[in-house]
């Protein structure tokens, strides 16, 4: 009988001296059961802000009112009732331009629109109605009936004395974000951009600030905080932001704009020649030449009292090249959209001086910028 209690004894008394152990060791256990109280950890003092981001701080808020988020609508018809209702068409961003409530954006963000609508930073929305448009420039002007609380405009600044490496600032809307800051440089300068429509844009301002869908519209500013630019495209394959975007330089608007306001549509200053992109590539090309081929001359425009030459037939029945305009104020051209923009940095009525090539000789010719159609 004791040979079989024996480890059942021993066993009770192992058991006993472990709970013993236990429970003399237990506030050595009992963290690893109770709930944990973490406390929250010291926060590091920052110390002043960088004075570089103290003034881009500075210019958002000081800019931030001035931006506008711009939306608009379309007219459709419905093919089975044949009524007509609107529907939301997209948006777009623009900036007070002055104290009268011109509101300035790109031709695109409104071009097809039934109607419009500005909101302001503060929340108030206004119906706008468009005052003119330059689809050349890709700028138009709406107008808006602000009273009380008029936000200020953006400061104007110029673009003619830009250098590749300055810091830039865009503000605007993009994907509907609103008022979004993003920041860059000028990565170059007298950029050409072609739209789908075949007409070409001149003297644009490239630069790396993220610009995407519904930017359109906005503001350049330079660290100053003036308006360069007006941001109208981006270069990317994907649709967003690949680092290449484009602006109409402030040079260009402060030009456009004061004409958009006094007469609805820019008048741009010609010299009453005819020329054609596409037959003139092929004819600098036979040619090996460089300029604009003036096909022809308007009678009685500018360009035929200065005694510019267009093509003609030889006896022979063969066509004979005219003057070729190789260059305008000292300033080469290589294509009718070129000759177009150096013509239209200058005003109607201005004298100019082209360099022209005829017959293998290089002369120069004095015409009077006349308005176009």
């Amino acid at each position: 009988m004791a040979g079989r209690f024996l480890p059942r004894v021993t066993s009770l008394l192992v058991a006993g001296l472990l709970l013993i152990v236990l429970w003399r060791s237990w506030p050595l256990f009992e963290g690893w059961f109770a709930p944990q109280q973490a406390e929250p950890r010291v926060v590091t003092a920052r110390g002043d802000i960088a004075a570089d981001e103290k003034a881009t701080i500075e210019l958002f808020e000081r800019t931030r009112d001035s931006v506008v988020f711009i939306t608009t609508r379309k007219q459709v018809r419905d093919v089975w009732t044949r009524n007509v209702f609107t529907v939301p068409r997209g948006t777009g961003s623009g900036f007070i331009w002055d104290d009268a409530g011109h509101v300035i954006t790109n031709f695109h963000v409104i071009e097809g629109a039934s109607d419009a609508s500005v909101k302001l930073a503060d929340g108030r929305s206004y119906s706008a109605a468009l005052v003119g448009a330059s689809p050349a420039h890709d700028i138009a002007v709406l107008r808006i009936g602000v009273g009380f609380k008029r936000p200020p405009p953006v400061p104007l600044g110029t673009s003619s004395d830009l250098r590749v490496g300055q810091k830039v600032f865009a503000i605007g809307n993009p994907f509907g974000l609103d008022w979004t800051l993003t920041t860059g440089i000028v990565s170059a300068l007298d950029r050409s951009l072609g739209s789908d429509k075949g007409a070409t844009i001149e003297h644009l301002i490239q630069t790396d600030a993220a610009i995407n869908p519904g930017n359109s519209g906005g503001p350049l500013l330079d660290s100053a905080g003036r308006l360069i630019g007006i941001n109208t495209a981006i270069y990317s394959p994907s649709g967003t932001s690949a680092g290449i975007g484009f602006a109409v330089p402030v040079d260009t608007v402060n030009r456009v704009v004061p004409e958009l306001i006094a007469r609805g549509r820019y008048v741009r200053p010609v010299l009453g020649v005819e020329a054609d992109e596409a037959l003139n590539q092929r004819l600098k090309r036979a040619l090996s030449v460089d300029g604009v081929v003036i096909l022809r001359v308007a009678p009685g425009s500018s360009a035929e009292a200065a005694g510019l030459q267009g093509a003609r037939l030889t006896p022979e029945g063969a066509v004979a090249p005219g003057d070729i305009i190789v260059a305008v104020d000292g300033k080469p051209v290589d294509s009718v959209g070129r000759l177009m923009a150096r013509l239209d940095d200058r005003r109607v009525g201005d004298t100019v001086v082209l360099e022209v090539l005829r017959d293998g000789r290089r002369i120069e010719v004095r015409a009077v910028l006349e308005p176009g159609v």
